[in-house]
């Protein structure tokens, strides 16, 4: 019982620390961001709407080549 209860009197506090640790580190780096940080958003969502244009074109295709092989009457 005694190891579980140094274990705990050590864990919680090395807990408490490292948790007060990284909100203070969030806090201090988390009001000015970075010019790289826009760059690299503004890159990944150019790539989601090209994403989002080509699943679209695809999802165009798709219909017509279902309408085609599949027409109206025969979906009911």
């Amino acid at each position: 019982m005694l190891p579980v209860i140094i274990f705990v009197a050590v864990a919680i506090p090395l807990l408490l620390i490292a948790f007060v640790g990284i909100r203070r580190r969030s806090a201090a780096g988390g009001d000015e961001p970075s010019a790289r940080d826009e760059a690299s958003v503004a890159a990944e969502r150019e790539e989601e709407e090209e994403e989002f244009e080509r699943a679209e074109e695809y999802q165009a295709e798709w219909r017509e080549e279902q309408h085609r092989e599949h027409p109206d009457d025969s979906l009911y």
